[in-house]
């Protein structure tokens, strides 16, 4: 089951390993309670400190296990095999229960021990998926911490039935006493925040007593990780206010073109680039959003919880997020049938129909993706020809479940009030509208800036994107931007993190000829 190579790293991990651990299987006759049997042993035998017994799973679900520091009340539970992207989120569990502790900021470590009640979570994954890990990781480390905070994550295809019983279409999906609590990415700081809301004004009394900041960094992408990395490294007083630490390359399969990282995954490095700002003195405001500017010699940023925070320059990084189709039934399903991310729900349509907005690169590969695994993909392309490289296009054309539409305009995506059902297009050609009965669809059209807040303020094209110069410069003085929220062409990680750097060196050099030019006015 386990090569020998990923036995050795995890024998390495598992010496950190203090307490006598037990993993609690609870198996039937399945040929997956055998495989994780066979799976189970493995791992119990790469350390004494580890043993497997079986026994029988309260809730009923088989196969699962639970992991048990032995003689307390700690544990997590994997209702399958925590294989592919879930296999960090194994040998996290393996060491938090065994001891090794999870690596949170003791105020947060605190909040979490303070939490009132008891909490049964229920976290549906995919193992294909890159957002599931950080939603299964912190709830696990949740209840590590809180033993009255109880998790099992379940993979969504091996559970199928209670899938379509809570009709499930997309994952991470996450479930708080049986009712549907989250869906979505989410870290420690996001969850605690929607369990613990209590404290709101008091956040908003926090961020409004932050003095004011040299450099303030709005997002927290490649771009505004860059920036507040050389901001810093002046010694000047720098912030980051974000959504998401991470920004879009949370949302990136694979990462194989930033120079001297062979490969990577976008959640590993988002989180790489998350802990190199951490290394620096940079206060790092996550799950704030913003909402206005307000220039002036101290500019001031607005957040949507009330506060409002005050910088001598300000460096925008706001990124982009998925471009939506805009048409009736988008919004109503989203999550119910209509998904972004195909490697993170096409699991869940195993041997259903489904459609492909997009014919550009992205289209196409979720399109080849998906029909590894659904029944039946339906390409959809509004132009008259598909826009791919030509070798992903062979490739598509190949795969005999699988239909192009090309001139063939997205008018309408149907379902029945729970779920999709089907999808209407019009020919382009022949103004014809035809209905394709399916159940999920796939949108893959591209990405468009988070800027709406700064309509008005600093300059934008008519598509959004941030007018800056070659240093990063706005139409605001002392307001730099930089990244894929910015009329820079070529969005690419590399170049959003060299923009961000560039647009702290020219933020620290507006604010010595500020200082200059306060001193010279004051000495006149």
């Amino acid at each position: 089951m386990l090569d020998a190579n990923l036995k050795g790293q995890l024998g390495t991990y598992l010496e950190r390993v203090t307490a006598p651990v037990e993993l609690r299987a609870s198996l039937d006759g399945s040929t997956q309670a055998q495989e994780m049997r066979v799976f189970l042993e493995e791992i119990a035998g790469l350390s004494d400190k580890l043993s497997l017994v079986e026994a029988t799973a309260q809730d009923g679900r088989s196969p699962s296990f639970e992991i048990a520091r032995t003689g307390s009340d700690i544990g997590v539970r994997f209702a399958g095999m925590p294989l592919g992207h879930e296999f960090t989120s194994l040998v996290l569990a393996l060491l938090q229960v065994g001891g090794h502790p999870p690596k949170l900021d003791e105020d947060v470590i605190e909040q979490i021990r303070a939490l009132p009640g008891d909490y049964l979570f229920e976290t549906y994954f995919s193992l294909s998926c890159q957002n599931c890990p950080d939603v299964v990781q912190a709830l696990n480390a949740m209840s590590v911490i809180n033993p009255r905070i109880r998790h099992v994550a379940i993979d969504g295809a091996l559970f199928q039935d209670e899938v379509q019983k809570r009709e499930i279409l997309s994952v991470p999906a996450v479930f708080l006493n049986g009712e549907l609590f989250h869906q979505g990415r989410a870290g420690v700081e996001e969850l605690l925040a929607k369990l613990d809301a209590g404290n709101d004004e008091a956040k908003v009394d926090a961020l409004n007593a932050r003095e004011t900041f040299d450099v303030l960094v709005v997002g927290g992408g490649p771009a505004g990780a860059a920036a507040a990395v050389y901001a810093a490294r002046k010694g000047i007083r720098t912030g980051v206010v974000a959504e998401r630490f991470g920004g879009q390359v949370l949302d990136t399969m694979a990462i194989e073109n930033y120079i001297s990282v062979l490969e990577t995954e976008g959640p590993k490095f988002g989180v790489a680039l998350e802990q190199h700002v951490k290394a620096y003195e940079v206060d790092i405001m996550n799950l704030q959003r913003a909402t206005k500017l307000v220039p002036g010699k101290s500019v001031q940023v607005e957040l949507a919880s009330g506060a409002v925070l005050k910088a001598k320059s300000v460096i925008l990084s706001t990124g982009a997020r998925w471009r939506q189709i805009n048409v009736p039934g988008e919004n109503e399903y989203r999550n119910r049938g209509v998904a972004y991310c195909p490697h993170c729900d096409g699991p869940l349509f195993k041997g259903k129909r489904v459609a492909v907005i997009g014919g550009g690169n992205s289209g196409v590969e979720a399109a080849i993706d998906l029909a590894g695994i659904v029944g039946h993909v339906t390409l959809v392309e509004y132009g008259d020809a598909l826009r791919a490289d030509d070798v992903l296009q062979r490739k598509l054309r190949s795969l005999p479940n699988v239909v192009i539409l090309t001139s063939a305009q997205t008018t309408e995506i149907h379902g029945d009030g729970k779920r999709v059902t089907s999808l209407s297009y019009k020919d382009r050609s022949s103004g014809d509208v035809h209905q394709v009965e399916l159940e999920g669809v796939f949108i893959q059209i591209g990405l468009v800036p988070n800027t709406e807040w700064l309509k008005g303020v600093v300059d934008l094209t008519a598509h959004g994107e941030i007018v800056v110069d070659a240093r990063g410069q706005t139409s605001v003085p002392g307001v730099f931007a930089a990244g894929d929220a910015t009329t820079v062409p070529y969005k690419q990680i590399i170049i959003a993190a060299g923009d961000g750097a560039k647009a702290a060196l020219s933020a620290f050099d507006h604010l010595i000829r500020s200082s200059v030019d306060t001193d010279v006015t004051a000495a006149a």
